[in-house]
């Protein structure tokens, strides 16, 4: 398992299909689900909003501004992508409702206005409805579009961490196995050095310098939005190529973001490895309760074998760490074999430090529940569509990456 694509696909017996998302805003529409509806009163405002080709940081960047508060006074229950449109619920305390009311400019608008007596946080929502359209598509392979979503929705949708998980490189795993290892000249290699075929232009340059220990070189050629193997080369420079010591330059946030990618990896094999049987349970396994995310011990798996089938419950692959519950059984001589694959300890894991990470149990797969699919046509030709809600938690992408596989191409914002 070099790579996020080199995963095996549940459908891999359906060829890719070939096809292009988000070549236009309109293509790629989400709804957030709400957990619950503001009650009409409490000193908290909320507002239902619809933004276009903006993220939510920036959408709640604007906001604030034109209210005179803080961004972090904006509550919001999850992040949307910029590539499209995307209607989510904000909160703000102690403001007149009318001034949300009547803001919009180009990219944003309010919807709704209502008040509530809690402010909005990260996870307060049920989930996502979406409506994709894929263009390009061959019209003869629509109906394998239908039979790979079919499966989807009967099976599940594999819960592979994305791409966006490691990095640009895609090394961020790496990283983080040398941050656990407590190997710090490799990790501080990884994240300012040790350039690759992927490197282009100013960041080869800059990696190549640092690995031959031009530090200041390599902090002067660095683009100016890599802060941390900026400020990573002038500690060096500073501590005379101490990596230990240079790593306290580095976001402790950053440092923890690719420890989670190591944890994100492993998953990853885990999943790899039991996908033919991704609804069913084996035993010892610790099954995922749907909805709810309670997390249970299997003692009988012909007991328990209904209910995964009917997607009562899933399966669940480990986040190694101290508070992650431990599979017996079966399910523990699997998760060992992926530790062993890798040449890793369990303990590595649970080593107290900074960058420990909690651990925790996550489902191998996450339902697809209210399919719609239709064809159509519109002023830039044919197109699919695809209408679907996903759990809080779980990305589109990853069930367009079954679809399309290596054949997936975006259009609008690359």
């Amino acid at each position: 398992m070099d790579a996020a694509n080199e995963l095996p696909y549940l459908t891999a017996d359906v060829r890719a299909v070939r096809g292009a998302y988000k070549t236009r805003l309109e293509d790629f529409v989400v709804d957030e689900i709400p957990a619950y509806e503001p009650v009409g009163e409490g000193t908290h405002v909320y507002a239902r909003i619809e933004k276009r080709g903006i993220t939510t940081t920036e959408a709640v960047r604007r906001i604030a501004r034109a209210l005179g508060v803080m961004p972090r006074d904006v509550g919001y229950a999850g992040l949307k992508d910029a590539l499209g449109v995307t209607r989510q619920t904000i909160s703000v305390e102690h403001i007149d409702p009318e001034r949300l009311r009547t803001f919009s400019d180009e990219a944003l608008t309010v919807l709704s206005v209502a008040r509530h007596g809690n402010k909005l946080r990260i996870g307060h929502l049920y989930g996502n409805r979406f409506r994709l359209r894929l263009r390009e598509v061959e019209r003869e392979r629509f109906a394998d579009v239908e039979l790979v979503l079919a499966t989807l929705a009967r099976r599940g949708v594999p819960n592979y961490f994305g791409e966006q998980r490691f990095g640009a490189r895609g090394d961020g795993w790496e990283i983080g196995r040398a941050l656990l290892a407590d190997d710090a000249d490799r990790a501080v290699a990884l994240i300012a050095g040790d350039p690759r075929a992927v490197d282009r232009g100013p960041v080869l340059r800059a990696r190549e310098l640092f690995a031959r220990g031009e530090f200041e070189a390599s902090a002067s050629a660095w683009p100016g939005s890599f802060r941390d193997p900026i400020r990573l080369a002038r500690a060096m420079a500073r501590k005379k190529g101490d990596a230990r010591r240079a790593l306290f330059a580095v976001d402790r946030r950053m440092l923890q973001f690719f420890v989670s990618a190591w944890q994100s990896w492993l998953f990853n094999g885990v999943l790899a490895k039991r996908l033919a049987s991704l609804d069913q349970v084996l035993a010892g396994d610790l099954a995922w309760k749907h909805p709810g995310g309670a997390v249970f011990r299997v003692m009988d798996v012909a007991a328990e074998a209904p209910r995964a089938a009917s997607f009562e419950i899933s399966p669940t692959g480990p986040l190694f760490g101290p508070r992650m519950t431990e599979p017996a059984d079966e399910a523990a001589a699997l998760e060992a074999a992926v530790l062993a694959d890798f040449g890793v300890e369990r303990a590595t894991f649970d080593r107290k430090g900074p960058l420990q990470p909690a651990g925790g149990r996550r489902p191998l797969r996450f339902r697809l529940t209210e399919l719609v699919t239709q064809p159509g046509r519109d002023d830039s030709g044919d197109y699919f569509e695809l209408a679907f809600a996903l759990d809080s938690g779980a990305y589109a992408t990853s069930l367009l990456r079954e679809l399309l596989k290596s054949e997936a191409r975006r259009g609008y914002g690359g």
